[in-house]
């Protein structure tokens, strides 16, 4: 057998590369990011088309740079920023419209309609989500009525819709030549148009944002051993790669973090923050504004669910620090004028840029900044943001804790924001728990690659998988209960600023 599995981590901010071995060790990669366009006030863009590109360059980048081939790689794993929607003609391969991301928030008055007409308890029901500028059901609809022709085309079967995965599968295994228009359950589960008892797009909901079932893509296993299909000869591999895994990020992320058992949760700190609990194959449904998915299903097996909290802004809030307020000119940089102080100076920062997600689902929120003095500097602003991404993942938590009725007793954290050492001792502190990073932080592309891994026998079981995880250090609270929940209680107080602020009647 080959000596490897690979991956593609295509993120909201950037595309990556990464090559695994038998023990999950991280043995190349190459990154590269992507424009963000923002045409408008809450819309949020990116372009397929460059998607596309640097995915192929990142990957003919590695394989150059390691002089593996095709032969090399025993199979292929995809994982994507979910949620983020791509509608394209298949004959022609071309898009009709920049993707609309998950953080857009053009869809807040189809999402606030479904809801008055009492579409949205059906809508919670089968697809375990609130109505909510997040998914993306709305974002088609929004394509179908505001793009000239698009409906026609999708009436007549030419125009497809995907999340980045589906994507760059279809490009992966020959695009107009042939390519395949497939997705998994953890995507599918995020458009608000799969049924989550069934694994299957349900009539019903379709109907409800008017979409021809003939525009989605065929659901297949997260880990598939028959494969999606394998990679085209004139795409940037050169050679026949079999595609057997596909997952939403952050269940890649669990499945990467080896959250296998009900009970087992993680945290990814990334452009937002995702906390998913592993439920077994029990469909939990949230009595306290979390979201139900699924969170894998591998090959026949019955599909695994969870319960996820989803924040949208955590660590864009320290790119609009560097990019916007330009107090610092990277986000490493955050950490050391968060130093400059001991604590916040009164300081609450709500980055409610898209509205608020879990658990509040408030698409009128707005981002605030309370309690501020002359006594403040940019430093207490610095310091306050790190504070917002701990005290939105408390929010989660305590959401979990109610659900599930057990209480967190640890943390695994992943993510770009968890090299922060002192962003992880303030969740320590927040959360009153210790919190967990692993050795290969990328856990991401590792669950990813271990989908793919499982389906072709590279990796035998979850217990081979779960013999890779290693601890590279973990953080423990120091706060006293007191300053904990004295300060979560304002915190609260600071939420409840962001709401009202839109109209959007």
């Amino acid at each position: 057998m080959a000596d490897f599995v690979a991956a593609v981590d295509q993120g909201t901010t950037s595309t990556r590369f990464m090559i695994f071995d038998h023990g999950g060790n991280d043995m190349g990669r190459h990154q590269l990011e992507h424009q963000q366009i923002l045409p408008r006030p809450g819309w949020v863009e990116h372009n397929p088309v460059e998607i596309w590109e640097r995915t192929q360059t990142v990957i003919r980048t590695v394989l150059y740079e390691h002089r593996l081939t095709a032969t090399d790689l025993a199979a292929l794993g995809i994982t994507n920023q979910r949620e983020t929607t791509v509608v394209w003609n298949r004959r022609t391969g071309r898009p009709y419209h920049n993707a609309i991301v998950w953080q857009d928030t053009r869809t807040d008055r189809i999402a606030s309609a479904l809801e008055r007409s009492g579409k949205g308890e059906v809508i919670r029901q089968k697809a375990g989500l609130p109505p909510a500028t997040y998914f993306s059901g709305g974002k088609i609809q929004w394509i179908l009525e505001n793009v000239d022709g698009v409906r026609e085309a999708a009436e007549r079967g030419e125009a497809i819709f995907g999340n980045t995965d589906t994507w760059l599968l279809w490009n992966l295994t020959g695009g107009t030549a042939g390519g395949v228009h497939i997705t998994d359950p953890t995507n599918a589960s995020r458009t608000m148009l799969m049924n989550l008892a069934t694994l299957d797009w349900d009539d019903e909901l379709l109907s409800f944002f008017g979409i021809p079932r003939a525009m989605l893509p065929q659901i297949r296993p997260s880990s598939d051993p028959d494969s999606y299909g394998v990679t085209a000869d004139h795409g940037p591999f050169t050679g026949a790669v079999p595609l057997t895994g596909d997952l939403g990020d952050q269940q890649a992320a669990t499945v990467g973090q080896v959250c296998f058992a009900p009970g087992e949760a993680k945290n990814t700190y990334g452009t937002g923050n995702f906390m998913l609990l592993n439920t077994g194959t029990e469909l939990v449904r949230s009595q306290a504004g979390l979201l139900t998915t699924v969170c894998y299903q591998f090959g026949e097996q019955p599909p695994v669910y969870a319960l996820e909290g989803s924040i949208a802004v955590t660590g864009s809030a320290v790119q609009w620090l560097r990019d916007q307020l330009k107090i610092i000119n990277s986000a490493a940089q955050s950490e050391a004028l968060a130093r400059q102080v001991e604590d916040s100076g009164g300081v609450y920062f709500v980055p409610a840029f898209s509205g608020l997600f879990a658990p509040y689902w408030r698409s009128d929120a707005r981002g605030v900044i309370v309690g501020l003095s002359r006594f403040n500097t940019d430093a207490h602003i610095a310091r306050a943001t790190l504070e917002s991404i701990c005290y939105q993942s408390r929010d989660v938590a305590e959401a979990m804790a109610k659900d599930s009725g057990v209480a967190l007793g640890r943390l695994k954290v992943d993510g770009g924001v968890t090299e922060n050492d002192l962003c992880m001792q303030l969740q320590a502190d927040i959360l009153g728990v210790p919190v967990s990073r692993p050795t290969v932080a990328e856990t991401t592309a590792l669950g990813a690659a271990y989908a793919a891994g499982l389906a072709v026998g590279f990796w035998r079981s979850t217990d081979e998988l779960r013999e890779n995880w290693n601890e590279s250090r973990c953080w423990q609270p120091t706060w006293p209960s007191e300053q904990r929940e004295v300060g979560y209680d304002r915190w609260k107080r600071a939420v409840q600023r962001t709401f009202d602020w839109v109209d959007l009647d």
